[in-house]
């Protein structure tokens, strides 16, 4: 029991996943998204904190909506050294931690949350929150070990869509607050995640496992930051997890400001974009894995882009029940976006080893080294876009009292991502090998679009 070292761990060897690799594997997946789903709770805490803020805290809009950028950013940075934790110090002692790291935000909040704090205060304590947003990338680095290449989409997409559904649970425990105890009382909430953070780092410690194969590669890190697919991977995961936190942040705050609901109204609606949009993410991976992530981020980045259509015409028109259609389409596209992408990332990297000639286990372990070390920096970048989105929103209120220029320039990104998509992995017809499974006239004449099967 001590440490909770695994020494062998080999997922793509059949054998050893039926006779117990898989069991293992589910029992990590699961216990991680506990510990995930926290993380993301406390990540998006300012995303209904600020619902709570009325005119007695002295904090405009403008104001309220860089609390949560300030969180998204800290996130989005503090994916990088997550990532190379895990290998550092283990899956499951990381998971720990991590966890543990939590009560400082949420015990922090619980004492500054009352009319009078400063702003600054706000702004460092709002900054805090962003160790949630980290515990996504271990998180993922980790669970990316314990599956094979073939159920990565599957597990991945659970995985992550555990923990992005943290975000609409803690609105609906807000939700519950405002409409019960009403709007001031804040503490309430942060009352409830106190002892569901030590119940998760509990639940790590006695049912997860470190896997001694996974080691730091430096030169893994450096291969992928130099390999121009993370990149471009990183701006499409811009597009479809950048979108998901960053919506899911700000979207009480528009309903506020742009529609003038009230704390307890904008509350009520808050949740369902983010709910739908997390639950929906594993049927992106599990879409990907049969049809190919390519494809699927594709015709997902054409779907963002005619439901930023939508809310951009209810914007102008004023029409609130337009504008939630739109925008909660929105949440279950970027949902279904974030399960293809993370899908593609190891797809990707282990046909560039067939490409070069490698096969079995050889090309196996290179796309698993490569795609783990780019997934940090992807994640990264990714989270990037909430900030970005945000600082729109607040540009945008600031100067013309609504987001509809903002929604216009998210408008413009998705269509750059399609073309982005398309123009990378789907338009060259090249010659991969033949996999198992495929039929038809790409099984026969060996060639598909470049990466379409990723």
């Amino acid at each position: 029991m001590a440490g909770r070292w695994i020494e062998e761990w080999d997922p793509e060897d059949e054998t050893f996943w039926r006779s117990g690799g898989e069991r293992v594997a589910r029992r990590n997946l699961a216990f991680s998204v506990l510990s995930e789903h926290i993380g993301f709770s406390i990540w998006s805490l300012w995303s209904v904190m600020v619902l709570f803020m009325g005119p007695e805290y002295g904090v405009d809009p403008a104001g309220k909506f860089f609390l949560i950028a300030t969180a998204t950013v800290v996130g989005a940075v503090i994916r990088v050294p997550y990532t190379f934790a895990v290998a550092k110090f283990g899956g499951r002692n990381w998971t720990i931690f991590s966890a543990l790291l939590l009560l400082v935000p949420t015990a922090a909040a619980y004492l500054v949350m009352e009319p009078g704090t400063s702003y600054t205060t706000f702004v460092a304590v709002a900054a805090l929150t962003g160790v949630g947003g980290g515990n996504f990338a271990s998180s993922m680095t980790n669970i990316n070990a314990f599956f094979p290449l073939r159920k990565k989409g599957w597990a991945l997409g659970l995985n992550a869509g555990g923990g992005n559904i943290g975000v609409p649970v803690i609105q609906l425990v807000s939700l519950l607050i405002i409409g019960t105890a009403g709007a001031a009382h804040p503490r309430l909430v942060l009352g409830i995640y106190l002892p569901l953070i030590v119940l998760a780092a509990l639940c790590a410690a006695l049912w997860m496992d470190n896997l001694a194969p996974v080691k730091n590669d430096t030169g893994a890190a450096i291969d992928a930051a130099k390999d121009g697919h993370t990149w471009i991977m990183a701006f499409l995961y811009v597009g479809t997890f950048g979108s998901f936190i960053g919506y899911s942040f700000a979207f009480g705050l528009v309903l506020q400001t742009q529609f003038g609901r009230t704390p307890l109204q904008a509350a009520s609606l808050t949740f369902i974009g983010p709910l739908l949009g997390s639950l929906i993410r594993p049927m992106g991976g599990a879409l990907a894995d049969r049809f190919g992530g390519a494809r699927i981020t594709l015709w997902n980045f054409v779907g963002m882009a005619a439901a930023t259509g939508v809310v951009i015409a209810a914007s102008v028109q004023e029409s609130l029940a337009v504008f939630l259609v739109g925008f909660i389409a929105l949440f279950v596209l970027s949902g279904l976006g974030n399960g293809s992408t993370y899908k593609m990332i190891p797809g990707i990297f282990q046909n560039k080893a067939l490409a070069q000639g490698m096969t079995g286990e050889t090309a196996a372990a290179y796309g698993r080294r490569l795609s783990g070390a780019s997934m940090g920096l992807i994640g990264a970048v990714g989270a990037v876009g909430g900030l970005a989105i945000n600082l729109a929103f607040r540009q945008s209120f600031q100067t013309a009292g609504t987001g509809t220029a903002a929604f216009v320039s998210f408008l413009a990104f998705y269509a750059v991502c399609s073309v982005v998509t398309w123009a990378v992995y789907l338009r060259r017809p090249v010659v991969v090998p033949v996999r198992g499974g495929r039929t038809g006239t790409d099984a026969e004449a060996g060639t598909e679009p470049a990466y379409a099967r990723v």
